[in-house]
């Protein structure tokens, strides 16, 4: 405990990193704050807040910090920020034009960051206007305002909320601590814990399971999170040796190195991609109203199916190993290898080292996404067991891997300024490795979720 009250002391000592973690608080507050005002024209007393955290729509809710049931300036978040620099990461495998941009270095960087947010403009506003026609029924506007002007001036609210908020999170990234994006996504999931967390705890002393039973859940939940922090860091240390290099009176090389490969490599996107898919069964009905009384199509529309939970782990896996390919080039990294005279003791360099590390790519995904999926489906499993819906959302899933990977990567980069400065490390070993992000168009900094 000493050291540790040490270690935040030295934190407030060095003034730069003194001065960034109070702009990052600073910035989040002001997130924080604007997720309280209202659109302009809703009666907020009419809004049905409860109905806005269940199913797809609580999901939303919660990466929007409670925004999106409040009828927020920042209802939509950052997501539609995420699902553009998806867009353009995966333009930039199947169009040449954007392949060639992320190889122009500063100035193609530059043009896909601009990309990026012309899309997420595009994307907000769409998202906007389905939230208004679903969310905000005609009863809960203002009378002293028409409808047609309500809705326009609400999408354009909304996109410049979103865009707002896009700015906040470029401005922890350069004036702050951490990665902007990822931290106010986790922010956001975080400010649900305490309702959830009283929520639960009044549903076991009101005779459903008792004190025990809530106890029992608090470890099961910090056994599940420590669980995720192995899958998070795990990585698989491939050894390469460099050839001896002597210039003038220097040594270069004739050391061993290790390439860290990660259990999983794919991060949070499986579960995302997964989830799109999964939500199609449950929109079938809403345009063929006569597959609403289908057994299948009812079966997979419920969230707490073993069949809709079954299909979900099966399609993690698949994505896991999908996004995988696409995202660790085998080929490249023996390239590289190769120029820069590496190789890995008893491979021949080139094609064999790629078919070697494609290898152990093979191996080691296979037990990633199948934890991932495990801690995908978790939730669904504890609310089956009798665990609330908000709550049950902690125990697994996005929300779960995106906190421990924003909180890894912000102590990470606390550490650094640490070790700079010749102080002790918040960590025994001075280092913490690993992060599970989402990739942005290149040259951006991608957001750690």
């Amino acid at each position: 405990m000493k050291k540790l009250f040490t270690t935040l002391s030295n934190i407030w000592k060095i003034e730069d990193l003194r001065v960034r973690i109070t702009n990052t608080l600073l910035f989040l507050l002001i997130y924080r704050i604007g997720s309280y005002v209202v659109l302009p024209g809703v009666n907020y007393a009419s809004l049905n807040t409860q109905k806005a955290k269940e199913g797809l729509v609580g999901l939303l809710n919660m990466f929007a910090g409670g925004s999106f049931s409040r009828a927020s300036i920042f209802a939509l978040g950052v997501m539609p920020y995420i699902s553009a620099s998806i867009v353009v990461q995966l333009l930039g495998i199947a169009v040449p034009y954007f392949t060639k941009l992320q190889k122009e270095g500063e100035s193609g960087r530059n043009k896909l960051n601009q990309w990026t947010r012309y899309l997420t403009i595009g994307i907000t506003a769409l998202q906007a206007y389905g939230y208004v026609h679903s969310q905000i029924q005609t009863d809960q506007i203002s009378p002293v305002m028409s409808v047609f002007a309500f809705n326009v001036l609400s999408i354009f609210v909304l996109t410049a909320g979103t865009l707002f908020v896009m700015w906040l999170g470029e401005k922890i990234t350069d004036k702050g601590i951490g990665n902007g994006i990822s931290l106010i996504i986790m922010v956001g999931i975080i400010a649900q814990l305490p309702g959830a967390f009283a929520g639960e705890f009044d549903q076991r002393l009101n005779g459903q399971g008792g004190l025990i039973t809530f106890i029992a859940e608090i470890v099961a939940l910090i056994g599940v999170v420590m669980f995720t922090i192995l899958i998070v860091q795990g990585t698989r240390k491939i050894a390469v040796q460099y050839a001896k290099r002597i210039v003038g009176n220097k040594q270069y090389g004739g050391v061993r190195q290790y390439i860290p490969l990660k259990v999983n490599a794919a991060g949070v996107m499986p579960i995302i991609f997964a989830q799109a898919l999964m939500f199609i069964p449950a929109t079938i009905p809403q345009f063929f109203p006569s597959t609403g009384t289908n057994p299948v199509v009812m079966a997979l529309a419920n969230y707490n199916s073993w069949a809709h939970n079954l299909l979900f782990a099966f399609l993690i896996i698949i994505f896991t190993y999908f996004y995988t390919a696409i995202t660790v080039n085998p080929n490249q990294m023996a390239e590289d290898m190769k120029k820069n005279g590496g190789f890995v003791p008893g491979v021949k360099p080139g094609k064999s080292t790629a078919d070697f590390i494609d290898g152990v790519i093979s191996k080691i995904t296979l037990p990633g996404s199948v934890f991932l999926a495990i801690i995908a489906i978790i939730p669904a499993l504890v609310t089956m067991m009798g665990v609330s819906g908000v709550f049950a959302r902690f125990f697994g899933g996005t929300s779960l891997i995106i906190l421990v990977g924003v909180v890894l990567d912000t102590l990470q980069q606390i550490e650094s300024h640490l070790l700079m400065r010749h102080y002790d490390g918040l960590m025994k070993t001075g280092r913490i490795t690993g992060r599970t992000s989402i990739p942005t168009s290149a040259g951006s900094t991608p957001p750690v979720i």
